[in-house]
């Protein structure tokens, strides 16, 4: 387990101040992440919540703490419901599609799978179970169509998360949909009679399907125990999804459900909600068929403090893009080498210096600005030693541990981005989508890493022969289709724009 000094100090939303994320004596930290709804692709306001949950994770594990952490997939709700009986499909090969996709998404933007998937159709039994258990209490109550719901006048503590003031509850009032108005406290839905068409699983409360709220309340418990250390996601959630799941948990088990809340703050797309109304709706795929790099789009999404409301512009994402690139160079010039033995001093104190504020900054409630600054700096002061030939084969050493230590958090400086490229660019013709896809792109991801290798060594060849025309032809040609060629003073480099 972690020692003292490698606490993490963050936002508890149960207590509403900063607190110790401690783990329950055990073998591992316990995490209950919420997961998709798999009725459609991820939007990026969904991965910047998963992003810095991977970036809590990282940082657990990079400090010495075990993790299990657990996702769900929502794989039956109203939404998915609605729109498998649009699709005439059954609900499983609805989802299929779009599972599969989140998951390609989450490797696309290099996030760590979590120890366990739990999809709800596989804890049918469980939810069931749990309902008995509130509805041995009097807290369940069956209605007249055979649903069941969840008596919330019963649980004088509801509201606590999200902070809410629901004195004065209507002891029989009922919603029925899984997403409601934001101040509603009615009781919801736990368990829903079967209607004609719809999925629905024989049981001992009779036939139907469960609520969306008791999903999560039975996996979590089932995965992890009756008290978790940290359960997090969205901002969007926290009312009502992990209020009824606080309210329903606690009920039935009679123990604190989870100590410890991480909600993520929405994103704004050009400073304003993202909506398809407005045209500012963009999924991961969207956003790399229009030429976006992952790896830029992850250090974007994760630059801004997870409590910090983001706005995403395209101008922000052409800086990370930028940002990344810089990384890149400066980590492949560290790698290179070529420097004089010995240990300058001044940069050794640089990179003692950005180690300490790059941990701090993550201890300090996840602050990846701060930690993403630190790391800047030591950038700038070692590339000025660099130039200044002052720096050293054991400073290099150091900047390139210090490097390794960002990167398990951060995780950009593997150029898989073409890869990913690629990738979207197969699916999108497999889905009738390549026309979204710009010609450029397509043109630039038509020529793999050792085409352009053997293009840069012809060309290389031709300036030593003195045959400049065809040198230009190359770096012409190149450039049409994306490709950057940059001569320096230590060599040829290419990039892909």
């Amino acid at each position: 387990m972690a020692t003292e000094n490698s606490s993490i100090q963050l936002f508890n939303t149960l207590s509403g101040k900063v607190e110790t994320l401690d783990a329950i004596p055990g073998p591992a930290l316990r995490i209950y992440c919420c997961g998709p709804t798999v009725y459609d692709y991820g939007h990026i306001g969904n991965f910047r919540t998963f992003l810095h949950v991977d970036v809590l994770r990282r940082v657990i594990l990079q400090r010495g703490t075990s993790v299990q952490h657990v996702m769900n997939i929502t794989d039956v709700d109203d939404k998915i419901i609605r729109n498998a009986a649009a699709a005439s499909k059954p609900i499983g090969e609805y989802t299929a599609k779009y599972e599969r996709a989140f998951f390609e998404d989450l490797e696309a933007l290099a996030i760590q799978r979590p120890e366990q998937i739990a999809r709800a159709t596989e804890s049918i039994a469980d939810m069931v179970g749990l309902i008995e258990k509130l509805a041995a209490k009097d807290i369940a109550y069956r209605a007249e169509d055979g649903s069941w719901y969840f008596r919330i006048a019963r649980f004088p503590e509801y509201g606590k998360l999200s902070k809410k003031d629901f004195e004065g509850i209507e002891d029989g009032a009922r919603v029925d949909v899984d997403e409601y108005e934001k101040d509603a406290a009615r009781d919801f839905a736990l368990w829903k009679a079967a209607k004609p068409g719809e999925q629905s699983w024989e049981t001992a409360l009779g036939t139907g399907r469960p609520g969306w709220h008791i999903e999560c309340s039975a996996m979590a418990t089932k995965f992890l125990g009756v008290n978790i250390d940290l359960h997090a996601g969205g901002e969007d959630l926290m009312f009502p999804h992990h209020e009824n799941e606080i309210a329903q948990s606690e009920s039935a088990n009679g123990h604190t459900f989870v100590r410890h809340w991480m909600h993520v703050r929405f994103l704004l797309v050009e400073g304003k909600k993202m909506s398809k109304s407005e045209g500012n709706f963009y999924t991961l795929r969207d956003l790399l068929l229009k030429g976006h790099r992952a790896s830029a789009i992850r250090f974007l999404l994760i630059s801004v403090p997870y409590r910090h409301q983001m706005n995403f512009t395209f101008e922000s994402l052409e800086e990370s893009k930028n940002a990344v690139e810089r990384l890149r160079t400066f980590h492949q010039r560290m790698v290179k080498g070529g420097f004089a033995e010995g240990l300058d001093a001044e940069i050794a104190a640089a990179t003692a210096k950005a180690e300490r504020d790059y941990r701090a900054g993550l201890a300090n409630d996840l602050n990846t600005a701060e930690a993403r600054a630190a790391i800047f700096e030591l950038v700038r002061a070692a590339n000025s030693a660099a130039d200044a030939g002052t720096l050293r084969a054991g400073n290099a050493s150091e900047i390139l541990r210090v490097l390794a230590l960002f990167d398990g958090v951060f995780a950009v400086l593997t150029d898989n981005d073409a890869a990913v490229t690629r990738a979207a660019l197969a699916w999108a013709e497999t889905e009738g989508r390549l026309g979204e896809a710009s010609a450029e792109l397509v043109a630039t991801l038509s020529l793999s890493d050792a085409d352009i290798d053997a293009l840069v060594a012809e060309r290389t060849e031709a300036k030593k022969a003195r045959n400049f025309a065809r040198a230009d032809a190359i770096r012409n040609d190149l450039l049409a289709k994306g490709i950057l060629i940059e001569d320096s003073k230590d060599g040829v480099r290419w990039k892909r724009k």
